[in-house]
């Protein structure tokens, strides 16, 4: 890469990880920082404001001159850490801006022994825990690269660190705070966020696509308290059968397709090329670790359709339920509503509020038998589709995937939802987007046993440090 002493860097990162960043890391992980969307209380709580401390406290002991640090909290909304790292031996114009979140999914039960959320444990490489990998690590990784570069001879542009804690609700509060911290973000030019990863381990992956969101928990009620199933069935219309005719309206039960158009978008070419080159890079990674019930298959036995199935296509997911008791309490009642969260994924172009609007009128329009839909905890947010890379960024990340990783970088069709990459491509329709991380297909983010697979968060750290230095160089 030219300017940096590249042995400095790799020993300075890794020291980093070891004796500063692993430490801290492990007890923020401690720290039950539920995002708000399910945690109403989470202002008395406190969860996330110190979750916020923490990272704060540890980034204004590090060693990078005229470093600021900030706490925004606007009233209503979840706070923000800003961090404002001045240039230092650059004149490239406009901020970077290293994105990062700090609230975490539910904890979910059915850990592994000797593994909990709240728990950090390292094991064979790897820090279990909840927001370890999604999406705590961030901040340390960020402020990691930064330091090496000082370290290393290198230099870098104007940086801020944005750390938010509503990532995990779809981000609701950044479009307030991004209209607030404006001015103090002026021009962006370069927006690196670490809250993706890729395929496997062997190399550096980059999201170039991630897919939209809508969010609906839709309830039928057909009676005002249950009866006797002897007495009513028959009689009244059960909510769960409406509920189905109503999921049949937007979803082919035997194939999976998604019946609701304004959910559909094409594929563009230069995706697709990229898909095919990530799976051949890897092949049967995305089945790899999918824990499959006794016999149960992939939908598709062809690969690149199975990417862009995760990465391009609408699927709908019932994720919750609601007004069905546990077997050992289910009497023979017919019960007086059923609720169902449905959670579609939008392909990455398709306009989110369209999309949630179709929803809305497919499911409340001449609903069978007159029943009551009630639609609750209704969320949307649209996808991102990222520019083509500079040429000075491909220049530097093909460099620092062979310098660092001895492979060459892929690119991955994100089926997940970062939010902010979009808003920011629409606020800086000029800056470049370096969307990459540690998460593997066996990180388990969401889910029971989350890990970060800790030498690839130390080389991602070691990747975003020669960019940080390449970018500085330009003009």
């Amino acid at each position: 890469m030219g300017s940096v002493d590249r042995s400095t860097l790799t020993r300075t990162v890794r020291g980093l990880w070891d004796d500063d960043i692993l430490p801290s890391l492990s007890e923020l992980v401690a720290v039950p920082a539920i995002s708000p969307i399910f945690d109403s209380r989470w202002a008395e709580n406190g969860h996330l404001a110190a979750a916020i401390e923490h990272v704060r406290a540890w980034i204004t002991t590090r060693d990078l001159p005229g470093l600021t640090t900030e706490v925004h909290e606007l009233p209503g909304h979840a706070p923000l850490l800003l961090v404002d790292v001045p240039a230092s031996g650059s004149s490239v114009e406009g901020t970077t801006v290293l994105y990062g979140h700090l609230d975490k999914q539910p904890p979910v039960a059915d850990w592994s022994p000797g593994l909990g959320p709240w728990t950090p444990v390292v094991k064979d490489g790897r820090l279990y825990g909840r927001g370890a990998a999604d999406d705590g690590y961030a901040g340390y990784a960020a402020i990691a690269a930064l330091e090496a570069v000082h370290a290393a001879g290198g230099a870098h542009g104007r940086c801020i660190v944005l750390l938010e804690t509503s990532e995990e609700s779809g981000s609701p509060d950044l479009p307030a705070y991004l209209e607030h911290l404006g001015d103090k973000l002026g021009d962006v030019s370069l927006v690196v966020c670490l809250d993706s990863g890729g395929n496997d381990y062997e190399r550096m992956w980059l999201t170039t696509s991630l897919r939209g969101l809508v969010q609906v928990g839709l309830t039928v009620r057909v009676l005002e308290s249950g009866l006797h199933s002897g007495m009513a069935s028959g009689i009244v219309p059960s909510s769960f059968r409406i509920a189905r005719q109503l999921l049949d309206r937007v979803e082919d039960s035997t194939t999976g397709e998604v019946l609701v158009r304004e959910m559909h978008g094409d594929v563009p070419a230069n995706r697709v090329d990229e898909v095919r080159e990530a799976v051949a890079a890897v092949p049967g990674s995305l089945t790899a670790t999918v824990p499959f019930a006794g016999g149960t298959t992939a939908v598709d036995e062809d690969e690149v359709e199975l990417a862009l199935n995760g990465g391009w296509r609408p699927t709908l997911s019932v994720t919750g339920a609601a007004g069905l008791p546990p077997l050992d309490d289910a009497g023979n009642v017919l019960r007086p509503f059923t609720t169902l969260m449905l959670s579609f994924r939008l392909p990455p172009t398709v306009d989110a509020a369209v999309a949630l609007d179709a929803v809305k009128k497919l499911l409340t329009s001449d609903v069978p038998y007159g029943a009551t839909v009630e639609l609750s905890r209704v969320e949307s947010a649209s996808g991102w589709n990222a520019p083509d890379l500079a040429p000075w960024l491909r220049d530097s990340l093909d460099r620092a995937a062979q310098d660092v990783f001895g492979s060459p970088w892929r690119t991955v069709a994100l089926g997940g939802s970062i939010p902010f990459m979009g808003l920011l491509h629409e606020a800086y329709p000029r800056a470049q987007f370096l969307v990459t991380g540690a998460v593997g297909p066996d990180s388990n983010c969401h889910v029971p046993d989350e890990s970060l697979h800790l030498d690839q968060a130390r080389k991602v750290t070691e990747a975003v440090a020669l960019v940080l230095d390449a970018h500085s160089r330009q003009g």
